[in-house]
């Protein structure tokens, strides 16, 4: 099945551009200018992945992103963003991108986190490391990865696909202490020009859902100087 992917964006030589190259990768591909329309689209079309513009005209892309993760849509979406500002990158992730990427880009670099962040995001795709139908148990924690859900004293968590991929990686890999940089490459599937402080941000919001004191943290440590390790309280 050909993978569709929504593009967003006001600037329509950079939807053409896309669009081709998208394409030519083979993706099909369905576009808005706007972020209303972008909204409905995602919201009625269900595409696979969602490019998504920071500056749009009437609902900016942040709001958008913001939509639809409170409306439990999941879908992955890249940010895009025109600001050299690092508040403006966090802030996308915080509010449930799985990535960002500062214009001008190259078309190439594109199409390569879209498959990247697709590949890691596919539910049918789980670590070599362990069989489809395991489940793993870490106190009153509890990951299915075959059905790509958490669970957390009997509540299902609300995770986003990159957030639990993060926390499979971390739970296959109990106990060991995983650099930022062996995160980045796990999960990210690529080199993100040393930017950590994507895995700084999704480690946060993992915390604000499974520890009960996010200063004090019994599941997921940091080490300090290095990076973290999820272990049994």
């Amino acid at each position: 099945m050909v993978e569709r992917v929504l593009v967003v964006d006001d600037e329509p030589s950079i939807v053409t551009l896309l669009r081709f190259n998208l394409e030519k990768a083979g993706f099909s591909v369905m576009t808005a200018g706007d972020g209303k329309t972008g909204l409905e689209m995602a919201m009625k079309e269900k595409p696979d992945f969602i490019v998504l513009d920071l500056m749009l005209p009437g609902m900016d892309g942040m709001d958008v992103c913001k939509t639809l993760r409170q409306e439990k849509v999941r879908t992955p979406i890249l940010m895009l963003t025109a600001k050299d500002d690092e508040f403006d990158k966090v802030l996308g992730l915080e509010l449930g991108a799985d990535d960002y990427l500062t214009k001008p880009f190259s078309p190439r670099e594109v199409i390569a986190r879209v498959k990247a962040i697709l590949r890691r995001s596919n539910m049918n795709e789980v670590s070599e490391t362990i069989t489809k139908d395991e489940v793993i148990e870490i106190g009153e924690l509890t990951v299915f990865p075959e059905k790509y859900e958490a669970v957390l004293s009997g509540e299902k968590l609300e995770l986003t696909p990159k957030e639990f991929e993060l926390l499979l990686y971390l739970a296959i890999n109990q106990g060991k202490v995983l650099s930022r940089h062996q995160l980045l490459d796990a999960v990210w599937n690529y080199d993100f020009a040393g930017d950590s402080r994507i895995v700084d941000v999704h480690i946060s919001h993992l915390r604000e859902k499974i520890e009960v004191d996010t200063k004090q943290p019994v599941y997921i440590k940091t080490i300090r100087g290095f990076g973290y390790k999820l272990e049994k309280p």
